[in-house]
């Protein structure tokens, strides 16, 4: 009656952990301590995956808390990582937990790169494990049955959660172990007996016995909804039908049995040994089937006994009547058990290892943020290096502060000398000029990169099509076409910005070659940078002219707006603000994360009023600039002018522009070469990306192939054997019809060995003194004459004996013996006249002649014949 269906355990592969994770943490998080302790997390889980499924587990509560451990850690695990084919790609292979395997492929496994997969078979892992200590439990006390009971109600929860989320987890068919029929059945098996344990419990401590007939019955019912679900499938082990049916019967004969108790205690007589008489057809059935897989002996007694004892109280005493089985009230049900609800935590011991790992969804609204205040600081920034730079070209086409300081005529103005100081200390036109050389090799650089992440990808993709034509159907996995798809998209997105920084660089080289002359003369020493200005008669009436004051002071004053806002671009740039608490609180809150409410919102309050002094400083340039030019006109209308001056101020605005394009040249070719060196950073990661992806669709592709060719090897070589032609079914029964008639059955024939040939018998003795009667030597087989028996003791007689060796078979008219072994036609030309010809030697048909036994004309010579030594 103790016999109990415990689950096996799933087996799977090793899976190196650690160097994914920590690969992507390095990549993700900035170095320091909270790295270094992501990284040993990362290590815990690997050793926390070998203890929980990569060894052999005792069935001991201990060992389940240590696989329940492993998979609350997987469901805290995995929203912090991206465990996708195309970021972070860990393929975990679990094989069939049911499969035995055959002796050409092995057993049924199915490898996959997802975390949900992995999540899965934990789980059905701790479904069977908790099936295994239940089963393992002495039912002979009360906590042994409560442990089992909880253990199978266990059981049953994970195999029904399994049940529920298993196709939406994987992105293929699961293996036939975890598929929703199998699990949803396995559920139903756990249930049924955590439902039978009760029963056991209610019948130990003597319950009454209405209760226990409802535990009964109900039990009787989840057994035989299970046998319903699975006896069409094979998906379970043979020797579970058998007893699910088994179990079935006997929970109803329990529930019958203590329902005739009940009856009886309500004098219902009748309806006692209708009952009885039901339970004992039921055990009956029980013993006669599956006598093999459970032993209902001591049942079977208790339920004659009592049928005994009510039929002969009934007979003598009652005489109530008995009641069909189809008239008898239904028995009611009672459930106990549930399953138990799959809710993380399941391990009462189980502390997070990266607990303050923030989660990705988190992570993600942070890198939107970071988009959007990097968004906002570029747009202030670039509006008040636009504002500069218009300002300075304002200043340049009026030849400013340079026509005011010009009073001599003949001498460098001092705002130019200060340009050329400048221009000499940052190097001059070599630094332009170097800074020019480098880019084509860090563009070059970067462009293999790049060239060489997709190449990866292309190969791949190319090898993946092949395999899918030559399997087809079989080839069942995710086509690498639809899974670089964001791979592609990205790296179309750093080609894109790549031409664009092309046509970046040649803007700039063309800017630089328009200027290169001025900037040229700006680097010179003084004397020479004098000699390369045109001289001119001094605006000597422009000397104390109140005009020129005013400019002055304009001029000073936009200055000092210029450096405002290079002290605004470093402090916009120096704020710093972590919204990760913010997220996160907003996560605990309501669950969810309105990224772009809250980013919006708080952006507003961090440089609001940044922004407001970027504008109030925009619009005093504006102001200014609009003064200048009111200013420089009436300068314009006051001074002499000629050709000498003319040309002296035009050659003094080319300088002024060559210094204000200088400064702007430089910053933008270093913000190139800074561009095309973090762009090099970013396409490693992103060619390291690649090729992790490739290697572990290697991997999986080499598992894939080894399954297929394990699967092709068990299957048969032909769909069934072949019909047997009808010309053998005629031989076949041609000799059944010779085997029926008076020839007997030839003997086995003797094997020589090929290494010495037979010797040759002589011809044998036949007696002339009794002649062949006529019906004899018309029969169709004549009886061989018996040899006569010889001594052992005696030399070996010169005669072949007339059977085969082995033990003697008797002759007698009309059975003729066995035969010796034929010898071919023509080569003992006294066989077959003295033997009878076998069934499968040549005869010829009636009407014709036999063939000779001799030529006439070339006889055979007598052979000497000598006998064995």
């Amino acid at each position: 009656m103790a016999t109990f269906i415990s689950v096996p355990l799933k087996k799977t592969s090793e899976v190196d952990l650690v160097k994914p994770l920590s690969k992507y943490i390095h990549n993700t998080y900035p170095s320091g301590e909270d790295q270094t302790e992501y990284c040993r997390a990362v290590e815990e889980l690997n050793k926390l995956r070998k203890s929980a499924v990569g060894r052999p587990l005792d069935k001991h509560e201990t060992s389940l808390e240590t696989v329940m451990r492993y998979y609350d850690q997987l469901c805290s695990v995995e929203p912090k990582f991206p465990f996708t084919e195309s970021q972070l790609c860990l393929t975990f292979t679990w094989k069939d937990a049911f499969d035995k395997g055959s002796i050409f492929g092995g057993s049924v496994k199915l490898a996959l790169p997802s975390l949900g997969y992995e999540k899965t078979c934990v789980l059905f892992n701790i479904g069977a494990l908790a099936s295994q200590i239940a089963s393992e439990q002495n039912l002979d006390n009360d906590e042994a049955l409560k442990a089992a009971s909880k253990f199978y109600q266990l059981a049953s929860g994970a195999f029904s959660h399994i049940k529920d989320t298993v196709l939406s987890s994987l992105n293929r068919d699961p293996t036939v172990d975890i598929s929703p029929d199998t699990v949803g059945t396995l559920s139903l098996i756990m249930l049924a007996q955590a439902q039978e344990v009760f029963f056991l419990k209610a019948t130990r401590d003597k319950m009454k016995d209405a209760l226990i007939a409802k535990l009964a019955n109900q039990a009787a019912d989840y057994y035989g909804d299970a046998f319903k679900q699975c006896q069409y499938k094979d998906t379970l082990s043979k020797e579970v039908f058998p007893i699910l049916a088994a179990k079935h019967c006997i929970m109803q004969a329990h529930a019958a049995y203590h329902q005739s108790v009940l009856a009886k205690q309500q004098k219902k007589f009748g309806e006692e040994i209708g009952r009885l008489q039901h339970a004992s057809d039921l055990v009956k059935t029980v013993s006669s089937r599956y006598d093999e897989y459970v032993n209902v002996k001591d049942l079977a007694d208790k339920i004659n006994r009592a049928l005994t004892a009510a039929k002969k109280d009934n007979d003598f005493i009652y005489h109530d009547r008995v009641p069909d089985l189809k008239d008898l009230d239904p028995i009611g049900k009672a459930s106990l058990v549930k399953p138990t609800p799959i809710n993380v935590p399941l391990s009462q011991k189980y502390t997070d290892l990266f607990e303050k790992m923030v989660p990705l969804a988190i992570q993600q609204c942070l890198t939107v943020y970071n988009q959007r205040r990097a968004e906002l600081i570029n747009a202030t920034i670039a509006q008040m290096r636009d504002a500069t730079t218009f300002a300075n070209g304002v200043l340049a086409s009026l030849n400013l502060p340079a026509a005011i300081e010009d009073v001599s005529g003949d001498s460098v103005p001092q705002s130019i000398l200060n340009k050329s100081k400048t221009i000499i200390e940052q190097g001059g036109i070599q630094t332009i000029d170097q800074l020019i050389r480098d880019l084509p090799e860090l563009l070059q650089r970067n462009k293999e990169i790049l060239d060489e992440s997709v190449k990866f990808l292309d190969e791949e993709e190319a090898t993946d099509n092949d395999l899918k034509a030559k399997f087809k159907d079989r080839w069942q996995r995710t086509p690498s076409t639809e899974l670089y798809k964001p791979l592609r998209s990205e790296g179309n997105n750093f080609r894109s910005v790549l031409d664009k920084a092309i046509g970046a660089d040649a803007v700039v080289k063309e800017r630089y070659q328009c200027h290169r002359e001025a900037i040229a003369i700006l680097c010179k020493p003084e004397a020479e940078l004098n000699a390369a200005i045109p001289s001119a008669n001094p605006a000597k009436t422009m000397q104390g002219s109140e005009v020129v004051s005013v400019l002055k002071s304009l001029l000073n004053q936009l200055d000092d707006v210029k450096k405002v806002r290079e002290q605004l671009e470093t402090d916009i740039k120096s704020v710093n603000f972590d919204m990760t608490t913010k997220f996160l609180t907003a996560l605990a809150q309501d669950g969810a994360v309105n990224e772009e409410a809250i980013s919006v919102t708080e952006l507003d309050r961090i440089y609001g009023s940044y922004t407001f002094k970027v504008q109030e400083n925009l619009k005093k340039q504006e102001d200014l600039i609009n003064n200048i030019q009111t200013a420089h006109q009436e300068f314009s209308k006051m001074k002499q002018s000629n050709s000498e001056a003319n040309l002296r101020e035009e050659v003094l605005k080319n300088l002024a522009a060559g210094h204000d394009n200088y400064i702007e040249l430089v910053a933008n070719l270093k913000e190139g070469t800074k561009f095309y060196n973090d762009l090099t950073e970013i396409l490693l990661k992103y060619q390291c990306k690649c090729s992790d992806i490739v290697f572990a669709r290697k991997t999986e592709r080499d598992e894939l192939l080894k399954d297929l060719q394990q699967s092709i090897a068990r299957e048969p070589s032909a769909p069934s054997i072949p019909q047997v032609p009808s010309y053998q079914s005629a031989s076949s029964s041609s000799s059944t019809n010779t085997s029926v008639s008076s020839i007997p059955t030839p003997a086995p024939r003797t094997v020589f060995s090929a290494k010495q040939p037979p010797p040759r018998p002589p011809p044998p003795t036949m007696p002339s003194a009794s002649p062949v009667p006529a019906s004899a030597a018309q029969a169709p087989n004549p009886a061989p004459t018996t040899a006569p028996a010889t001594d052992s003791s005696q030399p070996l007689s010169n005669t072949i004996p007339s059977q085969a060796q082995g033990p003697p078979y008797p002759t007698y008219p009309g059975y003729p013996g066995y035969y010796g072994m034929p010898m071919p036609v023509g080569y003992n030309p006294y066989m077959y006249g003295q033997q009878t010809i076998p069934p499968y030697m040549y005869q010829p048909p009636s009407g014709q002649a036999p063939y000779p036994t001799q030529h006439s004309a070339f006889s055979y010579p007598q052979q000497p014949f000598f006998p064995p030594q």
